[in-house]
């Protein structure tokens, strides 16, 4: 949320400054008459103190946002042993999936996306397979070995594994020239 708010406050702010350039341009030049002469001097003065004040305030902001530390890290499965703590970050893990199911025959590009469950690991599988295995078997397959390899390998508890098979792979044909 804040994220969003500082993008709306850098939108509004850039969006200003525009503005005002553009107007200190045109009255320093001459094209554009002054404009203020005819309004209060007090108001027109308060006016711009209190805009001069909110921009300056802004600048702060994103100061202050420019050189803060970023404190958000990469995403990691955090796991306690009897010898100290372990983190296994998400990709380590998406790697992991993807090489289990790379070996199942006739599957190709491979995708994997992990998500942190209550009850343990959710892993989405991507795949094109080849149009000569049986897509049902060719699933099972691919669901037995990354949730068998992935919890032997990491001691993770992994919930559920579903594959998604995006498409068949069409085999190249060879057409033979008869002359």
């Amino acid at each position: 949320m804040a994220k969003i708010l500082d993008r709306l406050l850098l939108f509004i702010y850039s969006l200003s400054i525009g503005v005002i350039c553009v107007f200190a341009i045109l009255l320093l030049s001459g094209v554009v008459p002054d404009p203020l002469s005819g309004f209060n001097p007090e108001i027109v003065l308060i006016t711009a103190i209190v805009v001069s004040v909110v921009l300056f305030l802004l600048s702060i902001r994103f100061f202050y946002i420019s050189i803060r530390r970023d404190r958000s890290h990469v995403p990691s499965i955090d796991q306690r042993t009897e010898y100290g703590d372990i983190q296994i970050s998400v990709e380590t893990i998406e790697n992991l999936c993807l090489k289990a199911a790379s070996k199942v025959r006739g599957v190709k590009d491979l995708k994997a996306r992990i998500r942190v469950g209550q009850s343990g690991l959710e892993i989405m599988i991507r795949a094109v397979v080849d149009g000569d295995v049986s897509i049902p078997t060719l699933t099972a397959e691919v669901q037995k070995q990354v949730h068998d390899y992935l919890q032997d390998t990491t001691g993770i508890p992994v919930a559920n594994v579903a594959v998604y098979i995006a498409n068949v792979a069409q085999s190249p044909s060879f057409k033979s020239r008869v002359e």
